[in-house]
């Protein structure tokens, strides 16, 4: 059975290693997430080559995804490295602070205190403190500690709410754009947009990099600060897809809210012909257990049920004990709950206006392929356009996008329910219908008899939108 639902993979130290790696891309991994927010230019673009060679050597394709940083709003350092507050108890953050003190710490983010008002809410350390702001002198914000605990260096900052200033684009975050067009990565999620100008500008930036080897990447909008929420329609429309990042978004806006956040985003983000992305936490146990906990399962189940196109690890498999069993785990999961879901595919075209030939192939493709139980859905494709509109459409019949086009391969390892694999152009019709059937027997995805339904753009051999559907069985021109 080919699993609809995709697992983007964080790489680190527990998962550099290339029989390891192999082991992750053969467990299902079909998207490897660099996170930028760790380590230099040289070990991301050493784990990139990795990964490429990997790929190879596992023969299919993967997406690389460069993942960065964005603006971290941080505490600075500690004299003894960290302290313990006390429930309270007065705390002061001084962006003037070079060492922090029981009584005080810097701030590596000096305009913080512009930001902030007395009676604002501030969650440290991803919300395990909080502190009410009694009043802002200078550069020092005075609090009232509400909720204490262990505090050591660099933990972060949020205002629960949201509406801390900070540019999305950091100066590091542009260098580590160059360094991801350096060995094109196919994917470049932004973190902590607040709006489409954000997107725009990242996507910008991202080109202005690719250029010299015309490589353009898609974009993902990670969307995690409270702002971005009344907003997520335009960041949609300016990004190629958003990752639900629950772990800012949940100190934001509060754990609770979270859950309905996730499927509303998911279900805007397929209604816009956009990707999907859930994160955070999924299988956070098996950082050092070998199996999930059942709420993990729950959890990776409910995003598949909800239509995500990819699950995603962090820590799990990037400094985990258990990479390549973290891996299996969320496949098999993904495997079960895809099994139980229920496709209403018509109920989805009952309000769907037309404004393209293309998009009205790919609704007809889906229509027929549904009703005449066919055995695949294929899209030969150049962009990954037709792939992409058909994978939006919950439907329990495999698509395969078929094109000679390396990035095209790369980009649809992320799309749901959407196997890419190359095949050669031609400008003989007849010739790459028989050589897609017989890419499809080699693979096992069809057998002769089987019927299947083709989708393809005329004439043949140029780059062009799909105008053509043709319904056909395995073995017969």
């Amino acid at each position: 059975m080919i699993r609809a639902t995709k697992i983007v993979a964080t790489i680190g130290p527990a998962s550099s290693d290339p029989d390891i790696l192999a082991k992750m891309i053969k467990a299902g991994v079909n998207v490897v997430r660099l996170n930028f927010s760790h380590g230099k230019a040289q070990d991301h673009i050493e784990r990139a080559s990795l990964v490429r060679q990997a790929a190879a050597a596992c023969g299919r394709e993967i997406a690389i995804m460069a993942d960065l940083q964005g603006p971290k709003i941080r505490i600075g350092k500690f004299e003894h490295g960290k302290i313990f507050l006390e429930s309270g108890s007065k705390f002061v953050l001084d962006a003037d602070c070079e060492l922090g003190n029981q009584a005080t710490v810097g701030l590596d983010y000096k305009e913080l205190p512009r930001d902030l008002k007395p009676a604002d809410v501030l969650l440290l350390n991803d919300g395990l403190i909080v502190l009410v702001v009694d009043k802002i002198v200078g550069s020092a914000i005075h609090t009232t500690v509400r909720i204490g605990g262990e505090l050591s260096n660099n933990k972060g900052i949020n205002r629960l709410g949201g509406g801390l200033s900070a540019p999305a684009l950091t100066a590091k975050d542009m260098e580590d754009i160059k360094t991801a067009m350096s060995f094109q990565a196919d994917y470049i999620a932004v973190s902590f947009p607040k709006n489409a100008t954000d997107m725009i500008m990242a996507r910008q930036l991202a080109n202005i990099a690719g250029e010299p080897t015309r490589h353009k990447p898609q974009m993902i909008a990670k969307i995690e600060r409270a702002e971005a929420i009344p907003l997520l329609q335009e960041i949609l429309d300016a990004s190629d897809g958003i990752m639900v990042a629950r772990g800012d978004l949940a100190v934001e806006v509060g754990n609770a809210a979270v859950p309905a956040l996730q499927k509303r985003m998911i279900r805007m983000a397929r209604a816009s012909n956009k990707l999907a992305i859930t994160a955070t936490q999924m299988m956070e146990s098996m950082i050092v257990n070998a199996v999930p906990t059942r709420a993990e399962v729950s959890d990776v189940a409910n995003a598949v049920l909800d239509g995500t196109d990819a699950v995603m690890t962090s820590a799990e498999t990037a400094s985990g004990k258990y990479p390549v069993e973290t891996v299996e785990a969320m496949a098999a999961i993904c495997l079960e709950a895809e099994k139980s879901d229920v496709v209403k595919l018509d109920a989805d075209f009952l309000n769907v206006t037309f404004t393209r030939i293309d998009q009205s192939i790919a609704y007809g493709a889906l229509f027929t392929a549904y009703h005449l139980r066919v055995r695949a859905i294929v899209a030969l494709t150049e962009s990954g356009s037709t792939a992409l509109w058909m994978s939006r459409h919950n439907i329990d019949i495999p698509i395969f996008a078929l094109t000679p086009i390396l990035g095209t391969q790369r980009k649809a390892a992320l799309y749901r329910n959407v196997t890419p694999l190359e095949l050669e152009h031609s400008s003989d019709r007849e010739v790459v219908l028989k050589a897609a059937q017989d890419l499809l027997l080699a693979k096992g995805a069809v057998q002769k008899g089987d019927m299947i339904v083709v989708t393809w753009g005329e004439p043949m051999g140029q780059v062009g939108g799909t105008n053509a559907l043709k319904i056909m069985k395995v073995g017969e021109h």
